[in-house]
């Protein structure tokens, strides 16, 4: 696996898909993800610091894990296929027992940069998904 960092987020207001890009943190490789304008706008929003009075499904969805003692340890997009990214969700539980969910990569990369974990890419994933 490869620890990546979200790198940049481009939002097309006209178009209903957006894209995010994923940089490996000890080298050059680049991942791009398309995803929809709600959960860019989601990722965008948390980054920019913004709180809103509510919470937004994002933040709703951090509050019910941690309420329910669980801690997301890390995301890992693991699979790419026919053009669609696959992501797991890696919580330890109140009995220290990992549970891992499935999810999309645009929902785990909104959680993860509410709560700090680290994002990883199978390196495979990488491989067939990165920009030239």
């Amino acid at each position: 696996m490869v620890e990546v960092e979200l790198n940049k987020i481009i939002i097309d207001e006209k178009r209903a898909e957006q894209l995010i890009l994923l940089k490996e943190k000890r080298g050059e490789r680049i991942l791009p993800i398309v995803i929809g304008i709600a959960e860019a706008s989601s990722i965008r929003l948390k980054l920019s610091g913004f709180n809103p009075p509510r919470p937004l499904t994002h933040d709703l969805l951090k509050s019910v894990f941690e309420s329910l003692g669980a801690e997301l340890e890390r995301v890992v997009i693991d699979d790419l296929n026919d053009g669609t990214f696959y992501a797991k969700l890696h919580f330890k539980n109140k009995d220290g027992q990992e549970v891992i969910v499935d999810a999309r990569p645009s929902d785990s990369i909104a959680l993860a940069v509410r709560t700090g974990s680290s994002i990883f890419v199978e390196e495979e994933v990488l491989d067939k998904g990165q920009l030239a």
